[in-house]
C-alpha cells in the first residue's frame, strides 16, 4: 500500500467512513453500539435497584438496558418485554457480548440483562440490591439483539 493511499484510507475512517463491504456494515454499527452499552452498564456497578428507575442513579432490570443503550445511541422502549418484542432474536451460540439477554416464566419476560460473556449478565436484579456482574442462573433465557 502507497502512503498516499494509506493517509487517504485513515483520513476516511477517521472521519467517519467505513471500508467494510455494505452489508457488513449495519452488523459492525451494532457491535459498536453493543460493545458502547455493555461498557455503560458495567460503568453503572453498585447503583442501587429501583423499582421504574431508568438512571443515571438508579435502576430496574429495563431501565438499565435502555439506559446503557442510549447512551450508546440507540432507543429501546421501556420495559424488559417491550424490548423483547423489539429486538431480533439470536441463539445462544451467536450471542456477543451487549447483546441482551430476557428471562423467562411461560410467554412472560420477567427480566432483562446485558450478556458480558462467559455466561455472565450485567443487571439490577430486585429491590435491596445494585447493578452487578452476575453469572446467569437458569436455563430459561432467550437473547436478542439492538439493530
Amino acid at each position: 500500500m502507497t502512503r498516499v493511499v494509506a493517509v487517504s484510507a485513515l483520513t476516511f475512517i477517521a472521519f467517519g467512513g467505513s471500508l467494510l463491504a455494505p452489508s457488513a456494515a449495519p452488523e459492525a454499527h451494532a457491535a459498536a453500539h453493543a460493545a458502547k452499552a455493555l461498557h455503560v452498564a458495567a460503568s453503572k456497578k453498585g447503583s442501587p435497584y429501583q423499582y421504574g428507575a431508568a438512571g443515571p442513579h438508579r435502576f430496574d432490570c429495563s431501565g438499565l438496558t435502555l439506559y446503557s443503550y442510549r447512551k450508546a445511541g440507540k432507543k429501546l422502549p421501556r420495559t424488559a418485554q417491550q424490548q423483547y418484542n423489539r429486538t431480533s432474536r439470536i441463539s445462544a451460540r451467536s450471542r456477543r457480548q451487549g447483546d441482551l439477554v430476557f428471562f423467562h416464566s411461560g410467554s412472560r419476560v420477567y427480566h432483562v440483562g446485558i450478556y458480558a460473556g462467559r455466561g455472565r449478565i450485567w443487571h439490577s436484579p430486585k429491590s435491596g440490591s445494585v447493578v452487578s456482574l452476575q453469572k446467569i442462573w437458569t436455563k430459561r433465557v432467550s437473547y436478542g439483539r439492538v439493530r
